[in-house]
Order: C-alpha cells, then structure tokens, then sequence
C-alpha cells in the first residue's frame, strides 16, 4: 500500500449486490442507514492498524450488514475530507452470500433495492458513482 499523509484516514467498503429473490434476473444493493448521520450509503468503515483493505472492506460488510459476501471487480477509490481530515476509501463490488442483519449502534437499518431505487436513495453523490461503477463492472463480467 502507498504510504499517506500521516492525518489521512484510510478505510475500505464494498458495493454489497445479490441476485433479486423475485427471480426476475435482477440485482438488489444492499444499503445501509447510519443513525449517527441519518445517511444512506454503502457499507464501509476505517481499516485497524496494519489490515489489508480487501480484507477490512470483506470486515465492514459483515459488521454492518451481517453478511458474508465474495469480493469482485475493484471499484474507484473514494477521496474526500471528513471531519477536517483528508479521507481514502478503497471499494470492491462484492456479491452477498449468507448472513442476515442484526440492528447495532452503527447501523440501524439495510434495504435491498434495485439499482435505480439505491441510486435516488443513496446521500452522496460519490456513492452514486460506486453504485453505476458497480454495474458497469457486472456488464462487462
């Protein structure tokens, strides 16, 4: 990994899809709602000391999602500032396997959502660009 200013923060997250229950040869995204921001995003979060990116976005999923899930295509990297702080967030679409989620303090809430739904309902712009990065990457595969 490159080595970052000191004050960046670095984190990792995943564009978490499963194939439509409905059986309509859809997708679903998985989002989820942060009660400290009262946001809608994709799930991510800060990586520990040392830890590989993949394997924190692959930690992140199932802390806040509750869901196992396998990593693919590598999406863009989220550069922003958070908390006066330049922030660094490395993205994996990854397909969700088993699990099921269980309300924390971090997350309250998941939905499953077609891609045009998560898309309006997604708060930050950069998480709309993940998300059609997402569907490209599944076009192409």
């Amino acid at each position: 990994m490159k080595r970052l200013g000191d004050d960046t923060v670095l984190a990792a997250g995943c564009v978490l899809w499963r194939r439509s229950p409905h059986g309509d040869g859809g997708i679903e995204i998985c989002l989820v709602h942060r009660p400290k921001y009262d946001d809608w995003s994709h799930p991510k979060g800060k990586l520990k000391r040392g830890e590989d990116a993949l394997a924190g976005a692959v930690r992140e999923v199932l802390e806040e999602t509750g869901r196992s899930c396998v990593p693919g295509a590598r999406l863009p990297t989220a550069h922003y500032i958070a908390n006066a702080r330049p922030k660094q967030v490395s993205y994996w679409a990854a397909e969700a396997t088993t699990g099921s989620f269980v309300p924390n303090e971090e997350v309250d809430r998941v939905l499953w959502l077609p891609p045009a739904v998560a898309r309006n309902r997604l708060t930050q712009p950069r998480d709309r660009t993940l998300l059609d990065a997402l569907l490209d990457a599944l076009h192409s595969a």
